[in-house]
């Protein structure tokens, strides 16, 4: 978490959470979803106009992935300042991106972390030919464009054996909630 976020939650610790306004789809983007965004329906619905405006500020994108966490009841938010935004998930808490090079095989999360893929545990293909990581950090994607590397991967013996899955039982399995705002009391 970056230190000005921590000095703005010491100022200001009373800040009330806000649900609904950011959004993460299975390619790893934010999207920003105003009131008219949230009347369409839900972030993942596929309902025109529901998942809101593609973010596209680099810097920002950066600063949301560096302060990207989650709550204990599998809450994902962004801490924005003081204020915690929870995020709707359209897949996943975290969309993976796999390069098979020279060097093995890289593993990338979506906020930009490396991570080693020694710390796959579980490869997990739903009924949509979605196919998902588990590691200690949470339940991530793989991203569609790689799903090639992802192959190449499996058949070099690089991951673990596929298990099939379906995809409604994920996010009690691994412990995230899909859509925050649902829950909000």
């Amino acid at each position: 978490m970056d230190d000005i976020v921590k000095q703005a939650m010491a100022k200001w610790p009373n800040v009330p959470a806000c649900s609904g306004w950011l959004g993460l789809d299975a390619r790893g983007q934010w999207w920003l979803r105003d009131e008219q965004a949230q009347a369409c329906g839900a972030f993942a619905s596929g309902r025109p106009g529901a998942r809101g405006s593609l973010l596209r500020h680099e810097k920002l994108a950066e600063f949301i992935g560096r302060n990207y966490l989650a709550e204990s009841d599998g809450r994902w938010y962004f801490q924005n300042g003081p204020q915690r935004v929870y995020v709707e998930l359209e897949s996943a808490p975290w969309i993976w991106r796999l390069r098979c090079t020279e060097h093995g095989l890289q593993l990338i999360s979506h906020t930009g972390q490396e991570l080693a893929p020694e710390q796959v545990q579980q490869v997990l293909l739903d009924e949509q030919g979605r196919l998902f990581l588990a590691l200690p950090q949470g339940l991530g994607m793989v991203h569609s464009l790689d799903m090639l590397d992802a192959a190449n991967a499996l058949e070099g013996g690089v991951l673990p054996e596929v298990q099939e899955v379906d995809s409604a039982s994920l996010p009690l399995k691994f412990g995230f909630m899909p859509s925050p705002q649902v829950h909000q009391v």
